[in-house]
């Protein structure tokens, strides 16, 4: 999702010379094909938007893997980009990375002040390991790396996975396949109380090119709306948006997660960034989507 929303960005300004790999042509966890990779393509400039992801049930689950996939992704990544003499890179870490329990919204300057969320702490370590790495490389060989962390995302390319995906991803399923299938109800986990905030991911990629563009100093970068919503009110949204007449019914027995996770987005807005992607806007987007790319997006 995030990737090719960033392509798409390029592409819209002009860059023809992207160089990118599917999982199945390079596997980023392999350190001797990616340093390859880098000796051959020699890249100037590189996102690095990899990762292994997933929702609650997937990141509790396969806690080993998110955290030993995300490490070697990135440490290889960054050590090939380092002896490649690559000009910037930039890392995208993700909102988790940030304590359970942080003051709302969430600032930079609150990473590792306190636990993190239990169910997803494998792959927050995972992605603090990412800034340190950029932080270092920077401090100890002058490497301009960079560190962004983006909020909730959603939109084109995302995965609908019922058990595997994000909130929002797999709200959008569940109602569009209950009103196809005539379903009297939807089953949502939690008690729609925690409050996100979400981002669309042409909007990230916009934000992304920006940064790339314009900021070279240490401290990582807040991406968001700077904007939340409760669980229950974006099930309600998505309800409308895909036109499901059916009730909702919360299982309290499935977990919450974090109660609130809202970014601090100032740093960002004071470089003279805005999100332009209303969720209302970005809702109704991403389900026309899925609609186009139904057989592929659920097989």
């Amino acid at each position: 999702m995030v990737g090719s929303a960033i392509v798409r960005r390029l592409k819209a300004e002009g860059f023809d010379n992207i160089i990118t790999r599917t999982s199945s042509e390079l596997d980023l966890r392999q350190q001797a094909d990616v340093a390859e990779f880098f000796a051959q393509e020699k890249p100037d400039y590189v996102f690095l938007a990899a990762a292994k992801v997933g929702g609650i049930w997937a990141n509790n689950i396969y806690r080993a893997e998110f955290l030993y996939d995300n490490l070697m992704i990135e440490a290889n990544i960054i050590q090939a980009a380092h002896q490649s003499n690559v000009e910037k890179l930039m890392f995208l870490g993700s909102s988790c990375i940030y304590p359970k329990m942080a003051p709302q919204p969430l600032k930079e300057d609150s990473l590792l002040t306190g636990l993190l969320e239990p169910t997803n702490e494998p792959y927050a370590i995972a992605k603090i390991a990412g800034i340190k790495l950029c932080e270092a490389y920077r401090s100890q060989y002058g490497s301009n790396f960079i560190s962004v962390m983006p909020t909730n995302l959603y939109g084109p390319n995302d995965n609908y996975d019922l058990q595997n995906s994000h909130v929002l991803p797999a709200l959008i399923r569940k109602f569009h396949e209950a009103k196809v299938n005539s379903q009297p109800y939807v089953e949502v986990w939690g008690t729609g109380s925690p409050r996100r905030e979400f981002l669309h991911a042409d909007d990230l990629a916009d934000a992304c090119v920006f940064l790339m563009k314009n900021y070279n100093d240490a401290p990582f970068v807040n991406i968001g709306t700077g904007e939340d919503t409760t669980i229950q009110e974006l099930a309600e949204q998505i309800k409308e948006t895909v036109g499901f007449e059916g009730e909702l019914r919360w299982n309290t027995d499935k977990p919450d997660g974090t109660p609130r996770k809202l970014m601090d987005v100032s740093r960002l807005h004071a470089m003279g960034w805005r999100h332009r992607i209303e969720l209302k806007e970005g809702l109704e987007k991403t389900y026309q989507d899925f609609l186009a790319n139904e057989l592929s997006y659920v097989e």
